[in-house]
């Protein structure tokens, strides 16, 4: 048996406007890689704002500390921007709530008693796919996130790629349509205006891309249709990706993929019909290994990270 003392764990939670996704990981002294040991989840209550929110996150994090045993680090998946160096919150466009300016790090940090990481939600995503997922045979990993919005990211041998000013990777901001509809961004045509999960269920007439799922299942036309017309847009989208990255694997994720090859197979067939200078056929293009548990696994795996940069 693996002694208690030589088992390190780190801890992951994943902020999300409804839920609270926690994952820990654990590492024998003698491994290359954590696994999986922990998954949950709880609510937000986003409605109590920034101090309410944070106290809610230390709150599990104590919790599930108390349950799994000491950790040593921990990160913290989180929906927008933030400020690297300070932890401090820049936007937040899905929680409500004065959350530019708010030090989100150092509170939870403090709260929780271990050195605490930010990282953004689709990242966080990506980094678990792309190390222990299911893009970790690959060397280089594009990472889509199908959701409220819509993330991105890119891994090239293990290491997310942020380019020159820390933003590259944003795949739902690149412009699909010029002039076309207004993005949360501030930009015109934006592959999240787009295809996002309101797009998609306006376009199929229906309240929510549940609905979408189940009608386009039972083999409802008009949502089959709003389902080609949206991955027609992530197809040309991951086309570009393709032609300008050369990745040999994506992965998506979003409670959309829920829906499996009913979405899956129209964006893979889009996507082969926009590249010409790849083998695209050898490029996988795969769902979520980790599905809701993603980024709170992506966050762990962060905060572990500073150790190594120490």
């Amino acid at each position: 048996r693996q002694s208690v003392m030589s088992m390190r764990r780190f801890l992951g939670l994943d902020l999300g406007g409804t839920d609270i996704k926690v994952a820990v990981l654990e590492q024998a002294a003698d491994a290359d890689q954590p696994r999986v040991t922990f998954t949950a989840r709880h609510a937000t209550h986003a409605e109590r704002g920034p101090r309410g929110v944070t106290d809610r996150l230390i709150e599990v994090g104590l919790s599930t500390i108390d349950e799994v045993g000491p950790v040593e680090t921990a990160g913290l998946g989180v929906p927008g921007l933030f400020d690297g160096d300070t932890g401090r919150i820049a936007l937040f466009p899905n929680l409500p709530g004065p959350w530019p300016g708010h030090p989100l790090r150092d509170r939870v940090g403090d709260g929780l008693g271990v050195p605490t990481a930010l990282v953004n939600d689709a990242r966080a995503f990506l980094l678990a796919e792309g190390t222990l997922g299911a893009g970790r045979h690959c060397r280089i990993v594009i990472g889509l996130t199908l959701g409220t919005g819509i993330g991105g990211g890119i891994m090239i041998d293990r290491q997310i790629h942020l380019g020159a000013f820390g933003t590259a990777g944003e795949v739902g901001h690149q412009i699909i349509v010029p002039d076309g509809p207004l993005c949360g961004c501030g930009n015109r045509g934006c592959l999240e205006a787009l295809a996002r999960a309101e797009a998609l269920a306006e376009l199929a007439g229906v309240p929510d891309v549940k609905t979408v799922c189940e009608r386009a299942a039972a083999g409802d036309e008009t949502s089959l249709a709003a389902i080609d017309t949206v991955a027609g847009y992530i197809g040309t989208g991951l086309g570009n990706v393709i032609t300008l990255v050369g990745p040999d694997c994506i992965v998506i994720g979003g409670g959309i993929m829920n829906a499996g090859e009913i979405v899956l197979e129209p964006i893979r067939r889009a996507t082969r019909a926009r590249v010409r200078l790849a083998p695209v056929d050898e490029i996988e293009i795969v769902p979520t290994e980790f599905g809701i548990s993603a980024g709170a696994i992506g966050a762990a795996l962060a905060g572990r990270a500073q150790l190594e940069v120490r």
